[in-house]
This record gives C-alpha cells, structure tokens and sequence, in this order.
C-alpha cells in the first residue's frame, strides 16, 4: 500500500454523522496488530466504532491493513493515517514522545467521534471493554478500567494488574504522580477535555526516555473532575522484557496470581 494522509479504508456506517466511539492504534505494524483490531471488531458495545491506526514505522507486513479492511464489521470503519515518515524524534521525526510521537495527538483530532479511546498494537481486550467504559464515562470528561498483565510468549493472561494502572490517588505512583492509568485503559471525552489531547505527544520535564507522555495526560486528567471507574478488568496487556518495569511486575505476578 503505498504511504497515504488519512484514508478510511472501508465504508462509513454514518457518514452524515459522528462515530458513537473511536479507537486510536498507533502501529510499528507488528503481527499483533492484527489480534488488536480484531479485538474492536468483537466489542458487544452497541454503536458504531471508528478505529484510527496512526503507522510510526514499518516494521512489518502493511497487507495486513488490507486484510482488517476487508472483514471489518458493518458497524466499523477502518481509518489509516500512514503519511510515509514517523512523527517521533525516536524514529527522525520532530516530536519528543518516544511513544508515537504525535499520532495518538492527530488520531485524537482526527478522530470523528467525542468520544476516544487508545490501543497499542501489542495488546487487545475484552469484548465488554468499550460498553462498559462508555457507560462509565456518563457525566464525566473521562473514564478507565483495568488490566490484566500478560506473558508475551504465550499470550496467557497472568494476573490482574493491582498495583500500577489502579487509578487516581491509588497505586505505586500514588506518590509521585498522584496515581495513573494505562492509555489502554482510558476513555476521553474530547468535548470535555479537549486540551488535554496535545499532552500524549509531549513527555514531562527531565524524561530523558521520552516516554511519559501518558503520565502528562493523566495529571491533566485529574484535574477535570473524577474519572468514571469501570472497576473491570477488561484491558490485556502484554509484558515487555525490554520495558523498565518488567523485573517489577514478575514481582508482582508471582505474589499476586
């Protein structure tokens, strides 16, 4: 497929008006992608869905796009934003994020829908996931679930992250940051808490790894009023060997499963 802007690569169930939910994918084009948006295909949630992959860099098979086009569901619509370069210092772009860049910033815009939500390639959900956080979400700016940790070899689900993506005021980084909560697990209503887009591309101060961007929108978060809770695990997220944290959460795992 050759590099495109922003393409919607199946037909639009409502075109005449606003998605009921958007789904935000930045991509390297891993294999796991696949699982990922199939995972949004399988959601119980009643509307329509908008699902926006951003590619930072191609790493893998771009056919597989083609393949999500084509057995996207009736009530979903494939939109891909691949303009040929990555947005990332990490990768030779100009934004600091080392996680994206500006993808998650522009698909947020882009996204047509008030209402976003945020998948990393790697990981997938529960088909509960977006009802559930949608009914969280009623009268607030923003909502989260929770989330399973998972083992990246076998795809088995380990144990329910209790310690580090638990919310506000809660967790190991109740402390530092006031708590937090994985983008994968977070529902924001734009309309609402529309300045805190642009943060997902902007680390905080003194992140020489530039990868806190989710730290930055989530102490903006906090400060727009409570968060509904789902209090359910519907997030499955794949522990990485090479993240800082893993040594940490084997820890846990192997006390808490």
């Amino acid at each position: 497929m050759p590099s495109s802007a922003l393409q919607t690569r199946t037909p639009i169930p409502t075109a005449a008006r606003p998605f009921d939910v958007a789904v935000v994918i930045p991509t390297l084009l891993r294999a796991t992608l696949d699982r990922a948006v199939r995972s949004v295909y399988a959601q119980t949630f009643p509307g329509t869905i908008q699902v926006l992959v951003g590619v930072d860099v191609r790493r893998g098979d771009p056919g597989v796009l083609d393949a999500l086009a084509a057995c996207a569901p009736g009530h979903c619509a494939l939109t891909v934003f691949d303009p040929g370069y990555s947005t990332s210092a990490r990768h030779g772009g100009v934004h600091p994020s080392g996680d994206g860049g500006a993808l998650r910033t522009i698909l947020s815009y882009a996204a047509h829908s008030r209402l976003v939500t945020y998948l990393d390639d790697d990981n997938w959900w529960g088909p509960e996931h977006l009802g559930t956080l949608a009914r969280a979400a009623e009268g607030r700016g923003w909502a989260y679930s929770l989330r399973w940790f998972v083992d990246r070899a076998t795809g088995r689900p380990l144990c329910v992250d209790r310690w580090e993506s638990v919310g506000p005021d809660a967790g190991c980084y109740r402390d530092r940051f006031g708590g937090w909560v994985d983008p994968n697990c977070l529902l924001i209503d734009k309309s609402v808490c529309e300045p805190v887009l642009r943060l997902w591309s902007v680390p905080l101060p003194g992140d020489k790894l530039r990868l806190t961007g989710d730290r930055h929108v989530f102490a903006d978060l906090r400060t727009r009023g409570p968060g509904g809770a789902t209090g359910r695990a519907t997030v499955f997220y794949t522990l990485s060997p090479e993240d800082v944290m893993y040594p940490q959460r084997l820890e846990w795992v192997a006390g808490g499963s």
